[in-house]
């Protein structure tokens, strides 16, 4: 084979190297993130109590569904 195909093999290769490996990150990373949210209601109940609210179960539910909504968005 002459050198010509050799090089466009190469490259043809890299590209789908490429391209193959970054949708395979992106589902990692959302997959990741669907799992582990960087919030939770811990996180949240700690911020509330730092700002000096007294936080109900039921303004925590509230705040989370609406973080997640945003999220989806």
């Amino acid at each position: 084979m002459s050198t010509a195909i050799w090089i466009v093999i190469v490259v043809i290769a890299l590209l789908l190297g490429a391209v193959g490996g970054f949708f395979l990150a992106r589902r990692y990373m959302e997959n990741y993130l669907k799992n582990n949210p960087p919030i939770n209601e811990d996180m949240l109940r700690t911020m509330m109590l730092q700002m000096g609210q007294k936080p109900s179960q039921k303004k925590l539910h509230q705040m989370m569904t609406a973080m997640q909504s945003q999220a989806k968005k």
